[in-house]
């Protein structure tokens, strides 16, 4: 046995005198004994219960020998993909197969299959054929009913039904699994664990279903994708513990999938718990010969503060995950986490990160939400903040200066998200000082995403003229408090609703600021998202009106290349695609050209042609100083560095 770890081989398992374990859990991560890795919360929590829990993580799936290793659990088998999804894990965007697995020793690539739940529950199923299976973690939460597999091009059924499984326990699932654990426990059969919240079960019958409400059926949904929007947006209505309705969705006149109601949310003690377990905090030792786990670098050194995301952005699936109910840590929880950090040999003094989905929300949107769920069909910051919203950043700014003040502590980030919105939505602006004065590490990442209306609004996302305050705040705080920091702004290409008419928009966006981004997110339809149920179906599930999709490969890589227009490598992208938007009066050699024609590209002729060169130095409509273009051809042509991020944001934006 390694330290205080659970349990990874048999031998393991005698050392701790067990001759059987109660549950087998089957991870497509490496054993990483953390609390930001969902095996190790559920694994935890079970052992706090009494219960002998052993894990095998990444078993060989071309070899039922390697679900064995325990033998034949007492309770039964839990089986994730792992913290993402596996094809998500495994592809790119663009459905290329990535080089690296940050949840795998070394980083090693190759070490889960696609799919990994439907993979791992059959595995499982070929041997032991009556032992109940439970799937849990992001991938079968999100694909808990049909969904719309991006890789496959198709709709699936149920990750339940093709996985071979017993049920599923969908969200965070502490509470579900719990319930689960006792029920197996107290003897109850597998197929007549059908009730408790936050699990998807299938039946046979409906005889005993009596409070739900029925969805199409899965061949109705092949049939017309109106009727899986339709579906769908059924779904997303239903995330919430407090007014969530139970679903069945039939796939034959004996078979039916039925989604009970949400789980409650934490409370504050329970949050305190859970994140109170006897973790080891690092990866297994075994993986030591290969250089450790990736993913513990990122999360080492950092805090969750909470849970659950009011934001509601389309393209998050953090609704159906971890649901919309804020749930927190108590100051003292956290506190006493951070002393923990301090202690380890490798810690340096900074604190990474203080936070979670979005960290400046400690608490839920209003006080309705804790009595009667959020509202069903409103969101509490788009497309504007609601007259409810508690936006109030007094609790999250006493904990920072309480962790700042422990000794050994040099400083403390923030990495996770900042909604803007809600900051600004706070006017006491005691936050963003604090925010400015001591937590920014020269630069702070944001996600506007866009700056087109039309698909702000398809996103879930804020006016631009909201982020645009948000930045004018930003800077005139910097000043006044004698900081030099900058914004760094995350932008996504290809969103539904995104023709090249807004891409260019975009692109003219970039121009203005100065600068190329070093990376730009091109829309990932994952499952179980507003804008993949867009992206499938070609409308808008809560409206029903149709939207414009870019799909194919060669539009999505044009509206890519437009956001990066200076590299010299996509310059054909970008021509070509100034061409079809009608925008070639971008292609020249004017202050707010993109690129210049492709004949004098980089000719060093400019001269010969008549043409004048701008003052080394002049200034360009932005305020900013712009190159000269002998200057600009070199940057084109790849050079010269790309610009500073100090140059993102103009002067006129820190007045």
């Amino acid at each position: 046995m390694k330290g205080n770890f659970l349990p990874i081989t048999r031998e393991e398992m005698k050392e701790r005198g067990w001759d059987q374990v109660d549950f087998v859990y089957v991870s497509g991560d490496a054993y990483v004994d953390h609390p930001s890795f969902g095996h190790a919360i559920i694994t935890r929590l079970l052992e706090s219960r009494g219960y002998r829990v052993g894990i095998i993580a990444q078993p060989d799936w071309r070899k039922p020998e390697s679900v064995q290793v325990f033998g034949e659990p007492r309770l039964g088998f839990l089986v994730s993909a792992g913290n993402m999804d596996s094809m998500v894990n495994h592809y790119s965007v663009s459905k290329k197969r990535r080089k690296t697995d940050a949840y795998t020793p070394g980083g090693e690539m190759g070490k889960r299959p696609d799919y990994a739940c439907v993979v791992y529950g059959n595995l499982i199923r070929q041997t032991y054929k009556k032992t109940p299976i439970i799937l849990g973690g992001i991938e079968a939460s999100l694909r808990r009913m049909a969904h719309y597999d991006y890789w496959s091009d198709k709709l699936k059924r149920s990750v339940l039904l093709d996985s071979g499984a017993d049920v599923i326990s969908y969200g965070m699932g502490e509470h579900s699994i719990v319930e689960l654990a006792e029920a197996l426990d107290a003897g109850i059969p597998v197929e007549d664990i059908t009730y408790i919240a936050g699990t998807v079960v299938k039946t046979k019958s409906l005889d005993s279903i009596y409070d739900a409400e029925i969805l199409p059926s899965f061949e109705d949904l092949k049939a017309d994708k109106m009727n899986y929007a339709r579906s769908f947006y059924t779904q997303y209505l239903n995330t919430d513990a407090f007014n969530g309705k139970r679903l069945v969705e039939p796939y034959s006149d004996h078979l039916y999938v039925v989604q009970n109601p949400p789980a409650a949310p934490l409370t504050q003690m329970e949050m305190d718990d859970v994140y109170s377990l006897p973790y080891q905090r690092t990866y297994h030792p075994s993986y030591e010969a290969k250089g450790g786990v990736p993913a513990i670098k990122e999360i080492k050194f950092s805090l969750i503060s909470n849970r659950g995301c009011f934001g509601g952005c389309s393209f998050c699936a953090l609704t159906f995950h971890q649901g919309r109910i804020v749930q927190v840590r108590s100051h003292e929880s956290l506190i006493e986490e951070a002393k923990e950090i301090t202690k380890d040999k490798d810690f340096k003094g900074y604190i990474h990160d203080v936070g979670g989905p979005t960290a400046n929300f400690r608490h839920p949107s209003c006080k309705k939400q804790m009595e009667h769920g959020v509202c069903k069909t409103r969101q509490c910051l788009f497309p504007s903040p609601c007259k409810n919203l508690d936006a109030d950043h007094r609790d999250y700014v006493s904990l920072l200066r309480k962790l700042r003040d422990i000794p050994k502590v040099k400083k403390v980030f923030i990495r996770s998200g900042i909604r803007f919105d809600y900051l600004l939505a706070d006017k006491k602006q005691e936050f963003l000082r604090e925010l400015c004065e001591y937590h920014v590490s020269g630069q702070l990442k944001v996600a506007p995403e866009h700056v087109a209306g039309p698909v702000l609004s398809l996103m879930g996302k804020p006016e631009h003229k909201v982020y645009e305050e948000f930045t004018r705040q930003f800077y005139k705080m910097n000043e006044k408090i004698g900081k030099e920091q900058y914004l760094v702004p995350y932008l996504m290409s290809s969103h539904p609703g995104s023709t090249l008419k807004e891409a260019v928009e975009l692109a003219e966006y970039c121009r203005d600021l100065g600068y190329m981004p070093e990376q730009v997110q091109d829309f990932y339809p994952t499952p179980s998202t507003l804008s993949t149920c867009m992206y499938y179906t070609g409308v808008d599930p809560r409206t029903m009106q149709k939207v414009y999709v870019p799909k194919s490969p060669h539009e999505k890589a044009m509206q890519r290349a437009l956001i990066q227009y200076r590299n010299p490598e996509l310059y054909d992208l970008v021509i070509e695609a100034l061409h079809k938007a009608g925008r070639s009066d971008l292609i020249g050699f004017g202050p707010k050209c993109l690129v210049r024609p492709r004949q004098m590209r980089g000719s060093g002729n400019d001269k010969k042609a008549g043409r004048k060169e701008p003052k080394k130095g002049s200034k360009g409509s932005n305020g900013q100083k712009r190159q000269n273009n002998s200057e600009y051809r070199g940057r084109v042509e790849g050079k010269n560095k790309k610009k500073s991020i100090r140059n993102v944001h103009s002067k006129k934006n820190r007045k």
